[in-house]
């Protein structure tokens, strides 16, 4: 029911709006879509959102299993690979509120308030949780599949990449979901750290000064809603069925 009152709103004018807020608009109007994708920085912002989410989901998927298979493989023989494991699993209990202003301060003084900068805090702030299930789930794959590589005369890093990354892959699905969409969906971060010019807005930062420079249109505003939820949809859409059996089989293993 809320999507289907931003779609009939974003078609209306303000004054079929100030008649009736539930009643279906007279004609299918797409004059606010029009003016938001020729008029504002939507596109640029789409670009930027969809840079970001790319980037930071691929840095988490190149450092964590990594991470993750070194601790998971070496934190009963050597001590200091557990402790680094515990350290990052009290990671996950520190509330961004209380880490958010000396992280914003570092960043400023490191010239990241940025789109590379919010993309490596966005990396750093994964590796705690995808480290806690990748460990997990390493330990429930047999050691015997990499005993028989090196006996085969595979590296370390031949028997990661070649045998055990490719069993990660319902894990990797389930964190490359869960991280992408709030990559793409996150406002504090943005609002923090990329808020300072409109170059570089996200599709949430969009949709918050959008808002209020059209305080008073809600029918562009709706429209730049549902403007701002479509690609997500489409992904979801087209993607229903990877997603789905990604998360239940990152759920179960075996």
């Amino acid at each position: 029911y809320p999507i289907y009152l931003t779609i009939i709103t974003s078609m209306k004018t303000p004054q079929e709006l100030s008649r009736s807020f539930f009643a279906l608009p007279e004609r299918l109007n797409f004059d606010n879509f029009i003016a938001i994708l020729t008029d504002s920085d939507y596109p640029r912002t789409v670009l930027n959102t969809l840079t970001i989410t790319v980037f930071a989901s691929l840095g988490t998927i190149a450092v964590i299993p990594m991470v993750s298979y070194a601790i998971a493989r070496s934190m009963r023989e050597k001590r200091y690979y557990k402790y680094l494991y515990f350290f990052l699993l009290a990671g996950i209990f520190v509330p961004f509120t209380v880490k958010m202003l000396p992280l914003i301060k570092v960043m400023s003084v490191m010239n990241m308030l940025n789109i590379p900068g919010l993309v490596i805090v966005y990396i750093s702030s994964a590796i705690c949780e995808g480290v806690f299930l990748y460990v997990a789930f390493i330990q429930g794959i047999p050691i015997e599949l990499e005993e028989a590589a090196y006996i085969d005369g595979a590296t370390t890093r031949r028997t990661f990449v070649n045998i055990i990354f490719p069993l990660l892959s319902p894990m990797t699905a389930t964190v490359l979901i869960k991280n992408g969409l709030w990559f793409w969906n996150d406002f504090l971060l943005p609002l923090l750290t990329l808020n300072k010019s409109p170059d570089y807005w996200t599709l949430t930062l969009f949709q918050y000064n959008f808002k209020m420079t059209h305080a008073i249109n809600y029918p562009m505003i709706f429209a730049a809603f549902l403007l701002s939820m479509l690609p997500i949809m489409v992904f979801y859409v087209f993607m229903q069925k990877k997603i789905i059996g990604g998360l239940t089989n990152g759920a179960v293993k075996g």
